[in-house]
């Protein structure tokens, strides 16, 4: 299951050919453009996108200080009507729903109905001792230990998320609450049925009805497969170069349960802006890292990935579900925000939410990259390790936290080696040079291909394919 999964093929050639078409259509952001030229770069930018990673239908909507300044759709949501994507248009969100569970607990917490600190035991019957101390806070962080995925989960049943909770209670801990910090989805399952008995109303009704309604997200609900939804996507992936109707599961998680637009995301963001619902005090806690047992932090709040880019402080989240991507980016230093919600799961959507980030703050804007490698001028003979020198040179503006890699490729254009260095910080014009090894097992013709990105690979900086070029006898 991949519901919220984070990027992970970024190392597949494919990936890595997205990337240098990625840079070859990169911008500066056109900050001294008129409205419409920016429209039309944005379009520009987004169809390119689109036609690179194959996706039938998209939408996006960018809210300054709490209001739209663009909501477009592109392409289709429905391949087989022609039925264009709108704002309007109603995807699965998938784990885009984690920051509506938090939300939901907090607002529980506020009325001393939930305390973070409580034990899943305290809203949980049967839960096994190795749960004993497992609190609230460490299911909202990813930190209780809990397996990322359900084992008893099927997709085509109607499930209780107490079925599915209690058939993880057999399965051992990754590691003690609060000691590391690993994806859960089955955690949030846990967090929905708390909130249900801490409420005493189902946890979806209860979401729908004190932060939906609210929000005024009129468009925004949980799943179904059966009932009737206007404006609704269908979900699509690529298969053996074409494009095919993605699964449609009936089972309800808790983890990626809600249907949503564009424009009610932004009612949200909207939402985030106030003192309406959630108080400033419970924004701040969902907004702040999570400190693990060893007093290190991990780049996660409460329902939310909170780090950082290009100095800029970045409260994100992406969703991941058959047939279907999501990517909330929110600056809270820009008072920025950015959504994009897609009907094809194949891709990720961070980079281009990113890039559409770019055109409108000055702050966000990409970093240029001048990329070199030196190789031994001779031939090499395969199992002798040889050294590859690689440079990069900031051109444009500061970058840090960045991350330079190096990849070879064989004479067919498959990756057989990588090496990498991050937690690089680039001042304005600094060049930094790094020696990287490999030993090569095969004889053959092989190129050195560089690229330099933001934190954890996102996004994509530069990207030189044949840098230098070497040969194995």
């Amino acid at each position: 299951m991949k519901d919220g999964a984070r990027i992970n093929s970024r190392w597949s050639q494919a990936h890595m050919m997205r990337c240098a078409l990625l840079i070859a259509v990169a911008f500066s952001a056109p900050f001294g453009y008129s409205q419409s030229e920016k429209s039309r770069a944005v379009d520009d930018y987004i169809k390119r996108r689109m036609r690179d990673l194959h996706i039938p239908g998209l939408s996006m909507a960018v809210v300054k200080e709490g209001k739209i300044i663009a909501a477009k759709g592109y392409g289709v949501a429905n391949l087989e009507t022609n039925t264009p994507a709108t704002p309007g248009t109603v995807y699965k969100t998938a784990s885009l729903s984690k920051p509506f569970i938090a939300a939901a607990v907090l607002l529980l917490k506020q009325e001393g109905k939930i305390n973070l600190d409580d034990k899943v035991s305290k809203y949980l019957d049967g839960t096994p001792d190795t749960w004993k101390e497992i609190t609230v806070r460490h299911l909202l962080t990813h930190t209780s230990g809990i397996v990322r995925d359900p084992s008893d989960y099927h997709p085509y049943d109607e499930q209780e998320p107490t079925e599915v909770i209690k058939a993880v209670y057999s399965v051992p801990l990754s590691f003690q609450p609060g000691e590391k910090w690993l994806y859960s989805n089955v955690g949030y399952y846990v967090l929905a049925e708390i909130i249900t008995k801490a409420s005493g109303e189902p946890w979806n009704h209860f979401i729908a009805e004190r932060l939906f309604m609210p929000a005024h997200m009129t468009s925004t609900r949980t799943t179904t497969v059966s009932e009737i939804v206007p404006n609704r996507a269908t979900g699509y992936q690529q298969r053996d170069n074409r494009m095919v109707n993605a699964e449609n599961w009936i089972a309800v998680r808790p983890s990626g349960a809600f249907l949503s637009t564009v424009l009610d995301l932004a009612k949200w963001d909207a939402f985030l802006y106030s003192d309406n619902v959630l108080s400033a005090a419970s924004r701040k806690m969902m907004w702040t890292p999570v400190t693990l047992n060893d007093k290190k932090s991990a780049d996660y709040g409460f329902g939310w990935y909170v780090d950082s880019l290009l100095g800029r402080t970045r409260i994100h989240h992406e969703g991941q579900f058959p047939g279907f991507r999501s990517d909330y980016e929110r600056f809270e230093d820009d008072k920025l925000t950015v959504i994009v919600l897609a009907n094809c799961d194949d891709a990720s959507l961070e980079s281009v939410a990113l890039k559409i980030a770019s055109f409108y703050a000055p702050t966000l804007a990409t970093p240029q990259f001048t990329l070199s490698a030196e190789v031994p001028i001779h031939a090499i003979t395969k199992g002798n390790p040889l050294t590859i020198k690689i440079t990069a040179q900031d051109e444009g503006k500061a970058a840090p936290d960045s991350l330079v890699e190096m990849e070879i490729w064989d004479a067919s254009g498959n990756s057989v080696y990588k090496q990498h260095q991050e937690d690089e910080n680039f001042s304005t014009g600094q060049a930094k040079t790094y020696t990287f090894s490999w030993t090569p097992t095969k004889a053959g013709n092989y190129t050195v291909n560089v690229g330099t990105y933001g934190p954890k690979w996102t996004p994509s900086y530069a990207w030189r394919v044949k840098a230098a070029t070497i040969t194995v006898n």
